[in-house]
């Protein structure tokens, strides 16, 4: 698939949770984490989405926040995986911070030169990834 979405990651679906108005799918990233995702129930029967079919998981890099220090606070965020920065390539004002997680997956936030600073990142510094469920795409082959 080719998409200008700087996170796609392929998985294998784990479960389908359908509501009337929404659904909730897990994605299984092979030996890595699990990502949910939330969207309507006409999306997901358009997708023809069931455990086991193969999926991609798309979040764009602004839809990430990363977060070096919760000083005690819990996140309403669905998806939070915790790793070590391994790149940061810098731009003219925003960042793309890359942070290896579990499994060998990584994720790309977009975030200011100034929180980069702020947050004292750098290779090999800890930190998590954090991004909603509203805020994963998914793209599958809908099965016949």
């Amino acid at each position: 698939m080719k998409s200008s979405t700087r996170n796609q990651l392929s998985g294998v679906v784990k479960s389908v949770d359908l509501a009337p108005v929404t659904a909730q799918v897990v994605i299984a990233l092979g030996a890595g984490p699990e990502i949910v995702a939330t969207m309507t129930r006409a999306s997901a029967d358009r997708l023809k989405l069931k455990p086991g079919a193969p999926a991609i998981a798309l979040i764009k890099a602004p839809a990430i926040a990363l977060v070096t220090d919760f000083d005690g606070y819990v996140l309403s965020a669905r998806n939070q995986f915790a790793g070590t920065v391994s790149r940061i390539e810098r731009g003219a004002v925003t960042a793309h911070v890359s942070l290896s997680v579990a499994g060998g997956v990584t994720f790309t936030a977009a975030v200011t030169n100034e929180a980069v600073d702020e947050l004292g990142l750098k290779p090999g510094s800890a930190a998590t990834a954090v991004f909603k469920a509203y805020s994963v795409m998914v793209a599958a082959k809908p099965s016949p």
